[in-house]
């Protein structure tokens, strides 16, 4: 595109991708993305390792990079342990620094707020009906920790592996984006509780996206709960973007 406009657009890159990306290819790939958007050779750090922030300056757009975790951003706080990589590049300045590491707010937007409702179990985000005089409390559960758990008859580790309400849940991923969670009403969970999928409209809301955002196609259409799950695995926490992107927005007012 910079070619076929002379330069002129795009002004600015943004590229996300998850955690691993710094250290595949024996951390060569994160190399080889600096330097299709430096143009120029870019070297190893002396630590031989990528950091979780950084910038690169010099080459033909000014680069700078950060790791977000989804469950510090939000108004409220998303529910999700997600760590991505934000990196943004900008083609007119020296400007990426002011996009990824500049202290601004990040509200909900009021207007789609007013049309999907607050969530209905206060911050966490999390869906319920009430169904007895009890207030149905969710778990997170940690699933990998607890499939270790029982394959090792560890019965303390497995109890561990539920967390608490306040707590945040694993990252939702395409392969297995339905996470597991431990729904119970009464005083005792171990006697009253019973363990369920999470739905996609509680994953929607761990993403901060509207509700319902996943349930049609552009034409209207109903989509599958499987296609939804997977787009929500694949998806981006919308308060880490909406940060990024407002970065840019402010600049090129």
């Amino acid at each position: 595109m910079r070619d076929a406009t002379n330069g002129i657009y795009p002004a600015f890159a943004v590229w996300e991708n998850v955690m691993g990306a710094f250290s595949s290819g024996d951390r060569m790939d994160f190399r080889a993305v600096l330097e299709a958007f430096a143009g120029c050779p870019v070297p190893m750090p002396p630590s031989e390792h990528w950091a979780s922030a950084g910038m690169v300056r010099g080459g033909e757009s000014d680069i700078s990079w950060r790791l977000l975790d989804a469950q510090y951003w939000g108004s409220p706080r998303l529910q999700q342990r997600r760590k991505r990589i934000f990196l943004v590049a900008d083609f007119r300045g020296k400007r990426s620094a002011q996009v990824l590491f500049k202290c601004r707010p990040v509200l909900p937007d009021s207007k789609v707020c007013g049309q999907s409702g607050p969530p209905s179990a206060g911050e966490s985000g999390i869906f319920f009906e009430e169904t007895g005089r009890h207030i149905p409390v969710i778990l997170p559960i940690q699933e990998r920790q607890m499939r270790g758990a029982v394959k090792e008859k560890d019965e303390a580790k497995f109890l561990v592996s539920f967390g608490r309400p306040d707590e945040p849940f694993p990252t939702l991923l395409a392969s297995s984006a339905n996470s597991f969670s431990f729904w119970y009403e009464g005083e005792d969970w171990r006697k009253e509780g019973g363990i369920r999928y999470l739905t996609p409209l509680e994953c929607e809301r761990l993403q901060g996206l509207p509700d319902h955002w996943t349930a049609y196609g552009c034409e209207g259409e109903t989509i599958s709960d499987s296609a939804r799950y997977r787009a929500l695995g694949n998806s981006i926490a919308l308060p880490c973007a909406e940060y990024v992107m407002a970065g840019i927005c402010e600049i090129e007012k």
